[in-house]
């Protein structure tokens, strides 16, 4: 695993042991930063569910002016402030530990980009998506890029969220949402 392009190209990232945490591959990776591409520079990032916080020292990368990592594990929250140092974002980074759900609820600013990539088989994904809405935590034009298993559906959000396109990478999908403006 390692930063795709940007500032810390090429930087190999520090992984988790075991099969508790499924790390985005390169391909889907960068698929993602080929759909956001001119949505990460200056902007504030959101990695949620941040496991390794691969997606987040991505964005910094690739310009993005901070990033907030979220993991519920200790042991990921470790590997994301080696992961983050090793890269030489210390500056612009915030890593919290803490249950995604309770994060969002006491969470008191606004992102321009969220990645949300929780394990599939729970149901995280869509309860932090409607969390997301009900506290509106994108700032306006915001997208919420959510990684999900093919079969997974997810919800219609209220305005002024709406789920955008959807891409599929073999047993993969990547489904955008936008916060529209006011």
């Amino acid at each position: 695993m390692r930063v795709i392009t940007g500032s810390a190209r090429g930087r190999k990232l520090k992984e988790l042991p075991g099969l508790d945490t499924r790390p985005t591959t390169d391909k889907v990776k960068e698929s993602i930063f080929n759909i956001v591409q001119f949505d990460v520079e200056g902007r504030s990032v959101l990695d949620l569910f941040a496991g390794t916080g691969q997606l987040g020292i991505e964005a910094l990368s690739r310009g993005a002016e901070k990033c907030v990592f979220v993991d519920f594990s200790r042991q990921a929250v470790g590997v994301i402030r080696e992961n983050v140092e090793h890269t030489g974002f210390t500056q612009n980074s915030r890593v919290v530990q803490s249950d995604a759900l309770a994060f969002l609820t006491s969470c008191r600013e606004k992102f321009a980009l969220a990645f949300l990539d929780p394990p599939y088989a729970s149901d995280l994904l869509e309860k932090a998506l409607e969390k997301m809405a009900a506290i509106d935590i994108m700032s306006e034009n915001g997208i919420i890029v959510c990684e999900s298993s093919m079969d997974k559906l997810l919800p219609q959000l209220p305005p002024p969220y709406r789920m955008g396109r959807e891409y599929r990478y073999g047993k993969i999908k990547l489904t955008l949402y936008h916060r529209q403006a006011d």
